[in-house]
């Protein structure tokens, strides 16, 4: 997998922001990419060191519009964590 189609975009809520502080930032990523991947692409975009990546994958939910059964789609995040001292600069707030 290309690693332009690994990550889609980084996360900027509240929770997100408060592991900032310890280098952890929060990614959307593709479904299908495994830690691995989601580590290559990190280091090769943003230029720094991954200590570590934790992923969580949460399902699709079933929802009703004028009567059509549909779902929201399901998503994954990962959570990555930097060496410490390292920060990505352009998504710094």
């Amino acid at each position: 997998m290309d690693i332009y189609q690994v990550i889609k975009e980084p996360v900027f809520t509240e929770k997100a922001m408060t592991g900032r502080a310890e280098g952890c930032y929060l990614f959307k990523v593709h479904a299908k990419a495994n830690k691995i991947e989601i580590r290559q692409a990190v280091e090769k975009l943003f230029k720094v060191k991954v200590l570590d990546v934790n992923t969580v994958t949460g399902r699709a939910k079933k929802r009703f519009t004028k009567g059509q059964a549909g779902s929201t789609g399901g998503h994954k995040k990962a959570y990555v964590k930097l060496v410490k001292g390292q920060k990505i600069e352009e998504l710094e707030v």
